[in-house]
């Protein structure tokens, strides 16, 4: 006998689910992954587009912090407040010194001005503002599809849309995993997978449906991105949402952008105050190895200097969690953050930006999270062919293997490379599993003794109602 749940959730049930879903949102998904994976290289691509961002001979010594603000300031005179200034990621990068919230772009969700300063001459070589440009207008639309704040939490619910479907898609892969590969084959009869109970298909020696085909390639894809699209889909879903992670595992003040608590100088204005460059200097006392990322200027008397470092064993590249308060009046150290002491939700929430953009695993991980984004793409439009063809909108045809047979063979080529490339990834993530095993498993606790302990609040709550 079956329990309503279980009649429920067969197998049409979730080939529903995974259809429809796709039909609905599948474009916003292929949106998302598209530019997703345009955002990864979103910086060599800006430099790409605009070679004068791009020093090609780099000479002498950079100049010092003091004179690339006064050179930006001079620039932009009219603009009071606080500028941060983000050091280039290569000897040939500008300095992006950012302003956040100029009056041009003041109502917008997040547009601040971008300054490219040479580091060599201190020359202010472009001044832009997010979302104005051909990368940022596609970053903005892989984060919010162009829509503000409705967007931001558009794209948050379409990751969990998102997680849905790559479920669902690896429940209906499952069992017809012999039929991809046979007919992968080049088999002239195999049993093919389809969204039913598999079905014996004949096809001529030597020919294949190209809508069947092109239907392999969407669940061979699947089954080969689901793992990381899904990964994807639950760091993007948490980036949209950062106020989820915080209560759950208890992160406050970490989201993406974040800087934690304000911290204000108590010390009395002077004539003399610190200057960036010094500020720098002693910002590095307690990370003497440490590499500067970030510099943000104080603003107004009770203003304090924050400089962003980068320790060897942080994850975060572009913005490290490793901050040193300067006051500028006193030049004294007011405050200091150091990753090493993070709790473990903590140091899980320092993962979950990097995890999403592939840079916490190198240039490989990176490419890798690029394939992944055009794979989403791919599937989205392999079926939809297919649900088209079974509705008689799209025409089939037949394919020749025999024109194929270079193509599949580079493409078998290039699988067996992927795997090597998937395996090494999987090497490296077991080894930092292991590394922050013991901080994984203290989160999992502190869950479920929240969780424990809501429960026991519930039921003492409901027992004092009865009484």
């Amino acid at each position: 006998m079956q329990f309503p749940i279980q009649r429920l959730l067969t197998r049409t049930t979730w080939l529903k689910i995974h259809v429809y879903l796709a039909l609905i949102v599948g474009f916003f998904f292929a949106l998302i992954g598209l530019t997703g994976s345009i955002g990864i290289y979103h910086e060599e691509l800006d430099e790409l587009l605009n070679p004068e961002l791009v020093i090609e001979q780099p000479s002498g010594k950079r100049q010092s912090l003091d004179k690339i603000i006064a050179a930006v300031q001079a620039a932009h005179p009219n603009r009071h407040g606080s500028w941060t200034l983000e050091m280039p990621r290569s000897t040939h990068g500008m300095i992006t010194v950012w302003y956040d919230k100029p009056r041009e772009t003041f109502f917008e969700l997040y547009a601040p001005l971008m300054v490219s300063v040479n580091p060599y001459t201190a020359e202010v070589v472009a001044s832009r503002f997010w979302g104005q440009t051909i990368v940022t207008w596609l970053l903005d639309l892989h984060t919010q599809l162009g829509f503000g704040r409705f967007g931001w939490n558009a794209v948050g619910v379409l990751g969990l849309l998102l997680m849905v479907s790559i479920v669902t898609g690896v429940y209906l892969w499952w069992p017809a995993i012999r039929g991809i590969w046979e007919s992968f084959a080049g088999r002239a009869s195999y049993r093919l997978p389809s969204y039913g109970p598999s079905v014996a298909v004949k096809v001529p020696p030597g020919t294949a449906s190209m809508m069947q085909l092109a239907f392999d390639l969407h669940r061979i894809i699947g089954l080969l991105s689901a793992a990381i699209l899904l990964l994807l889909a639950v760091t993007g879903f948490n980036l949209s949402f950062p106020s989820i992670p915080e209560t759950l595992i208890g992160s406050s003040g970490m989201e993406h952008g974040e800087t934690g608590r304000t911290i204000i100088s108590t010390a009395t204005p002077n004539n003399h105050p610190v200057g960036l460059e010094a500020a720098e200097f002693i910002a590095r006392s307690p990370f003497p190895k440490a590499e500067l990322r970030r510099v943000t200027t104080p603003t107004g008397d009770s203003g304090i200097y924050r400089i962003n470092l980068r320790q060897g064993s942080e994850v975060n590249r572009r913005h490290p969690y490793t901050t040193v308060w300067v006051d500028r009046w006193s030049g004294q150290i007011r405050e200091v953050r150091d990753p090493s002491g993070f709790t473990p939700g903590e140091t899980l929430t320092t993962w979950i930006w990097p995890t999403h953009t592939g840079e916490a695993f190198g240039g490989t991980g990176r490419f890798i999270w690029f394939l992944s984004g055009i794979a989403l793409f791919v599937l989205y439009v392999s079926g939809l062919l297919h649900w088209l063809h079974r509705r008689g909108k799209v025409k089939d045809r037949e394919v020749s293997f025999a024109e194929l047979r270079p193509l599949l063979r580079r493409l078998q080529e290039i699988g067996y490379r992927a795997v090597l490339v998937l395996f090494r990834l999987g090497v490296l993530l077991l080894q930092k599993v292991k590394l922050y095993a013991p901080q994984v498993i203290g989160v999992c606790k502190t869950l479920f003794y929240r969780l424990l302990s809501a429960v026991n609040r519930q039921k003492r709550l409901g027992k004092s109602d009865w009484d």
